[in-house]
């Protein structure tokens, strides 16, 4: 049951009306290993102001069987509907209100999700409340400016495990009654309940000891390399109290790695959920152990920024997640024997990259939304959220400078530990440290949408020296649909110029820094000094914000990309052709040969794998239909070259092997992939372990060569969680009309898969060489649509309408058929957008399309 939307004026409301003290919370989870629902029995103390009212308290349940205020019976049938309990007669000052009720266990990666392992048969449960679902498990005030402390009491099968945000009890009697936490958010609660695996240590430094623990179930327990884990999660410790100058606020530190999750990890108080795919079962590249790092970090730092100092309510969701991706990056670019020194390589590879993208599409947003209700939240986790809001504030503190920054955070904590905020707190404590005006900053960055394109304008005299140099700044109008004005920013930025040495490679001689504004900006520093090979703006990525090269310095990248001595140059440049080549500015064909020409010499694993999504992506949707098998030949045979080329058992060899396994194509490299899995061929170094056989396997299962019968006996290799999901993947992706009717069915037809399984076959069902056999569920998709939005959970739903929408189908039908589809549905506000921003994909591939085509001509 999706529930009740929840308005922020109906929230704020209810906090003028009353504040909360307490909850206990009592659940019964003895019957957990057969699932259905469980007895949840909720005991809530709040204070409302004189004069008294009603209000509500949220409840998602299939069954309320008591409902008791101030000792006075209510009747259940009538004041709970769909997902409220209604609370009439309200008395002024304390009430106490009891809800005992039977809540449901979940397959949807939301409230209590179980989940049973293949493995063990053993069931594993853990909550997920973010945003509105702590009330799946008890009844809540759903809203994070109403804090208050929460007592757990759980009873649970014998030998099983709780987890929750307080320390772990001794059970007695298998009942695990945990202390008050201190006054926290309802969203940040969370408990884990199982037989997990656990590994445990102790973070000490000048006298404080936290203890912390590591979980996971039992059949990952070989995998989990707990000591890396604490590693990094020591150094975070480390570096966040010392930015912060705020000792870690919570009793304990747990990370629980935890099955089919949603997301990659939530920050819930002292017990941190996390995917468990970041257990890694095969081997990966050291970008995979980089992203899980930042992840880590990501969640330690929300300890304080969301969970210590928590939002109002939702329109400041960026600040806490824009906070933490920034903190994660810093730390790791930062912190003493960090392993991951080019983070901000990374961060301008990836999270960069995901924020352009983000707000060039028509629902681009300002970073401050508007959240209006629950609805506009859960579609707002997205990458003006998190990774423009994130390169924002790194603009921020360059503007302001780290210390100043860094010390008007010390005074936020301080000023408002345990409580909740708005923006103009942080805003106002940064301009006491830093004597920086920052409410015109705030409006044109904060408060504006769209995206600002820099293109530095160069003349030279017959000797090469600069006689003029400026910055033009640009502010392309918004995206259809979207809303707001282009606007022109203060950019805090930094220009490197770069000369060839005697060894070919691109060295930085010189830099200079300095603020933009406007729409052209003189450098006079430049002026009189020798034209430099290349001129990049933006070095070093203090801001956001698209950039351009000059002829002169596109001519040189594109000769010489791969020779920056530099990660973090390379990855800007890298950065600049992917967009253009979205943009239409530069063909398919051009970025492959670009590509072609540098990625031999990438150093950075990340780099390189992100070139090969988007490579494979470019030709699938950019490149004109008529030469898209002759690029996709090219790149296979390239990655098939760099595959035997790469130095035995390197993450380089690793990487093209996947990419290899991506696109092969013709008879005689898929029976490379098929004799690479049954051993009677070997590449020197590559192991072909469990997780890469999957990926072989599924794509001979895509192409026709292996059916049924193969996939099955994949699995009975890999009796796993993980084999399953890749076993849902592989049979979804074979080419024929039965594997994808029954891939439809079981994903639109039926609701029983869970929320991992789901998104499995949807990625197999979707073959972007498979545009002819898909083409007829582009009308099914649209007929199905809204009823399965309006009869899902929201991430159920919202798997189904962004991965089953018809992108392969690049055509003006698709954008026909959509736009009739709009018109006629009236979706609610958030379908809409996310059929709008898929639309948008297919608008920009056959503006790409045509531009391959023109290159050609």
């Amino acid at each position: 049951m999706p529930g009740t939307n929840l308005t922020r004026e109906e929230a704020r409301q209810r906090a003028t009306l009353l504040t909360v003290d307490s909850y206990e919370i009592d659940l019964d989870l003895t019957g957990a290993q057969e699932g259905g629902t469980y007895r949840s029995v909720t005991t809530v103390r709040f204070d409302v102001v004189e004069g008294g009212g009603e209000s509500f308290i949220d409840l998602v349940a299939p069954t309320v069987h008591e409902v008791t205020l101030n000792g006075d019976a209510l009747d259940a049938a009538e004041v709970f509907q769909d997902s409220r309990i209604a609370l009439p007669g309200l008395l002024p000052g304390r009430n106490i209100l009891r809800v005992v009720a039977d809540c449901a266990y979940t397959n949807t990666g939301e409230g209590l999700h179980r989940f049973v392992d293949p493995v063990d048969d053993q069931a594993y449960l853990y909550t997920q409340f973010e945003v509105p679902d702590a009330r799946r498990v008890f009844a809540s005030f759903e809203q994070p400016d109403l804090k208050a402390t929460f007592q757990f009491t759980v009873k649970a099968p014998e030998g099983w495990t709780v987890v929750s945000n307080s320390p772990t009890p001794e059970p007695k009697d298998n009942v695990w009654e945990f202390e008050p936490t201190p006054r926290i958010s309802s969203y940040i609660t969370a408990l884990v309940v199982g037989p997990y695996h656990s590994v445990h240590s102790v973070y000490e430094k000048d006298g404080q000891s936290v203890p912390l623990g590591i979980y996971c179930r039992p059949s990952l327990a070989e995998h989990l390399d707990a000591d890396a884990i604490f590693e990094v999660t020591r150094q975070g410790f480390d570096w966040f109290q010392e930015k912060f100058d705020y000792p870690y606020p919570f009793k304990k530190y747990d990370q629980l790695f935890v099955p089919e999750f949603n997301a990659g990890a939530m920050e819930n108080a002292g017990a941190v959920t996390i995917r468990d795919q970041y257990v890694f079962r095969s081997k990966v590249t050291d970008a995979a152990y980089e992203v899980r790092a930042a992840t880590i970090l990501h969640e330690l730092a929300h300890m304080w920024f969301g969970d210590l100092v928590t939002m109002e309510w939702w329109n400041d969701l960026w600040l806490n997640e824009s906070f933490a991706t920034y903190a994660e990056a810093a730390c790791q670019a930062a912190a003493p024997g960090s392993k991951w020194p080019h983070s901000w390589t990374t961060f301008a590879n990836q999270m960069k990259t995901w924020a352009y993208r983000q707000d060039q599409l028509p629902s681009t947003h300002p970073i401050m939304a508007d959240i209006n209700d629950l609805d506009d939240v859960l579609v707002n986790f997205d990458g003006i959220t998190y990774a423009k809001g994130a390169s924002v504030l790194k603009q921020l503190v360059a503007y302001v400078g780290e210390d100043a920054f860094f010390r008007g955070v010390q005074a936020y904590f301080k000023r408002h530990a345990f409580g909740n905020t708005r923006l103009s707190d942080l805003l106002g404590a940064l301009e006491e440290t830093s004597g920086r005006d920052l409410k015109t900053w705030s409006k044109a960055w904060l408060e504006t949408a769209g995206i600002n394109v820099l293109r530095p304008e160069i003349e030279t005299d017959a000797n090469g020296v600069i006689t003029s140099f400026a910055i033009r700044q640009e502010a392309p109008a918004l995206p259809a649909g979207a809303k707001g004005e282009p606007t022109l920013r203060p950019h805090r930025i930094a220009i490197g110029a770069y000369d060839l040495d005697g060894d070919g490679k691109l060295v930085r001689g010189d830099r200079v820094e300095l603020d933009v504004d406007g729409e052209l900006t003189s450098v006079p520093e430049l002026v009189g000094r020798p034209r430099p090979a290349v001129l990049l703006l933006n070095d070093d990525d203090l801001s956001y914000a698209k950039v351009r090269l000059d002829e002169q310095s596109l001519a040189v990248v594109t000769e010489h990309l791969g020779d920056f001595t530099e990660s973090l140059p390379r990855a800007l440049c890298w950065a600049s052709a992917w967009d253009m080549t979205r943009d239409a500015e530069l063909a398919t064909r051009d970025y492959l040969s670009l590509v072609l020409s540098g990625i031999g010499k990438e150093s950075d694993i990340g780099v390189v794998q992100s070139l090969h999504r988007q490579v494979k992506l470019a030709i699938d949707q950019y490149a004109a239909p008529s030469a898209r098998e002759a690029l996709l030949t090219r790149w296979t045979e390239a990655t098939l070259a760099h595959l035997r080329a790469a130095e035995a058992g390197s993450d380089h060899q690793l990487a093209w092997a996947r990419a290899f396994a991506a696109t092969a194509r013709t008879p005689e490299q898929l029976d490379l992939l098929d004799a690479l899995l049954d051993g009677t061929k070997t590449i020197e170094g590559l192991a072909v372990d469990t997780e890469l056989r999957w990926a072989f396997v599924q794509r001979l299962a895509a192409v026709g060569r292996f059916g049924g019968s193969e996939i099955a006996a994949e699995y009975e290799r890999d009796r796993t969680a993980a084999g399953e999901r890749h076993a849902a993947t592989a049979r979804a992706a074979r080419p024929t009309e039965a594997a994808k009717a029954e891939a439809w069915e079981s994903v639109v037809e039926s609701d029983k898969l869970p929320n991992a399984v789901q998104e499995a076959v949807i990625a197999g069902f979707v073959q972007t060489d498979q545009r002819e056999l898909l083409a007829p569920y582009t009308e099914r998709y649209f007929e199905a649509l809204k009823d399965v939005w309006e009869s899902r959970s929201h991430e159920m739903a919202q798997q189904i309408a962004v991965g089953l929408y018809p992108a392969v189908q690049v055509s003006r039908e698709t954008l026909d058929r959509t736009d009739a589809w709009l018109a006629s549905a009236a979706p609610n506000a958030a379908l809409r957008r996310l059929v709008s921003e898929s639309r948008s994909g297919i608008e920009r591939a056959l503006k790409a399309q045509a531009a391959d085509a023109a290159a050609a001509e």
